[in-house]
């Protein structure tokens, strides 16, 4: 599908959409929910980190070891890809080992194929912490061998690791997010988080545990602290695109304009890494050079949103994006399906609505560009697609086909959520009726 018959395509569904009532929804309510008062950070300092995730030094184990470190395992879910990586370490690998050589040999050869703190999105992240100790080289897969190790829990950095090894986030910066005190009986209060802001029915909520001496992670009371975005489709999502915080801001375009422009950074990283991808596994240079032009069309974009976010009161939030190894070219076509074809897809009509339809002459002209952009960039998703699939087994390109319906089906759900007033009227964002209707063509003439 090239440009002008994807442009013609919209200009249908925007044809058929005039049909559809323009509902001016309200708020759902979800802010009323949120916590008001935030949590008292007195005492709390923040955890030891190693880039932007907790670090292994500040330890006291039971018997002290050599050498620890956290890696995290990267995996398909068929077990076709496995890739290790290495989070933080502390110590010196193998120091005691009677015989060196083999300790380190082992040590370079330890693997894991699961771990804890364990999630699955393209694909499947697990963390598991590798030690040394003489001539003992282990694994330490679950949060029981965890603690094992630990022994008595009487470190705030022991305490952090913990909770970060039960599922919960912890900010480095920000205490009302990741912080750590001492209590009184011996054990340590910590302040975590779990959850998104991006989809239906997501959010954030803050978490404060109460972790015992003898390594139990207890929830005291949770808050949720940032609603999630039902309509993050705009941009392409890499993998490894962690939580955006939550923004400080009342005003309804603010808070979009900020998610706007989170989604549209991650989506540089999300292109230069296509880019990449592309390269290794044979793709046409224009193909390439397409997915960097869509990079830099991205910064572009960001700058008009963060500049649309700071004149509505909000300031987004820094982009953190884990890395990850380059991928086979199934799950890069996978990626594809979802991002691109469908949600940038849909993405790239919005912000043709935007452009017809907002009220503010500063969004309408932003997203006059915007939607330009995003059209050629929905149209090298679908190139992309074709050039894969030549590539691709029959149960590859079935998955393909499996993943799009899915994706459709789940946006599809998000597009219903109401939205607040001034999102419909000042920035020209489609009514769940309206948006429904979008859908509708698509489906019919494009995701069929």
């Amino acid at each position: 599908m090239d440009s002008p018959l994807l442009r013609r395509l919209f200009s249908r569904a925007l044809r058929a959409s005039l049909a559809s009532p323009l509902v001016l929804a309200g708020c759902d309510g979800i802010e009323g929910i949120i916590d008001p008062g935030g949590v008292d950070t007195s005492g709390y300092s923040s955890p030891r980190c190693e880039g932007s995730a907790v670090a292994v030094s500040g330890l006291s184990p039971a018997v002290s070891p050599d050498f620890v470190q956290l890696r995290f395992v990267t995996k398909s879910f068929d077990g076709s890809y496995h890739q290790e990586s290495v989070s933080s370490s502390s110590g010196t690998a193998c120091a005691t080992a009677s015989d060196k050589a083999a300790c380190e040999s082992a040590l370079s050869n330890l693997t894991s194929t699961n771990g804890f703190r364990a999630s699955c999105a393209d694909l499947c992240v697990a963390f598991y912490v590798a030690m040394t100790r003489g001539d003992e080289v282990t694994a330490l897969t679950t949060v029981e061998s965890l603690k094992s190790f630990l022994g008595p829990i009487d470190t705030a950095q022991e305490a952090a690791l913990l909770a970060f090894a039960s599922n919960y986030n912890l900010s480095c910066t920000d205490l009302e997010r990741g912080g750590v005190r001492a209590r009184a009986d011996g054990g340590f209060d910590v302040i975590g988080t779990r959850g998104h802001t991006c989809g239906k029915d997501t959010g954030i909520t803050r978490y404060v545990l109460e972790v015992t001496p003898g390594g139990d992670v207890k929830q005291v009371r949770s808050a949720l602290i940032e609603p999630g975005n039902p309509n993050c489709i705009v941009g392409r999502r890499p993998v490894g695109l962690r939580a955006a915080g939550g923004v400080a801001c009342s005003e309804a375009l603010g808070r979009h304009f900020a998610s706007a422009a989170h989604l549209e950074a991650a989506a540089i990283k999300a292109f230069l890494r296509l880019r990449e991808e592309l390269a290794l596994h044979g793709a046409d240079v224009a193909l390439q050079d397409a997915a960097l032009v869509s990079a830099l069309e991205e910064v572009m974009h960001t700058d008009v949103s963060m500049r649309l976010a700071r004149r509505f009161g909000a300031t987004p939030h820094r982009l953190e994006v884990e890395a990850l190894p380059l991928r086979s070219l199934f799950e890069v076509a996978l990626e594809n399906a979802v991002e691109g074809c469908v949600r940038e897809t849909f993405g790239a009509l919005v912000a043709h609505h935007q452009a017809l339809h907002a009220r503010d002459t500063q969004v309408r002209e932003a997203m006059t560009r915007i939607a330009d952009d995003e059209t050629r960039h929905a149209e090298l998703s679908w190139a992309i697609d074709r050039w894969a699939r030549e590539r691709l087994s029959s149960s590859e390109r079935e998955a393909l086909r499996e993943a799009k319906r899915e994706a459709v089906a789940t946006l599809r759900e998000e597009v219903t959520v109401p939205l607040d007033a001034e999102l419909l009227s000042e920035a020209g964002m489609p009514s769940p009726e309206v948006a429904a209707s979008l859908m509708a063509t698509l489906e019919q003439e494009l995701w069929a």
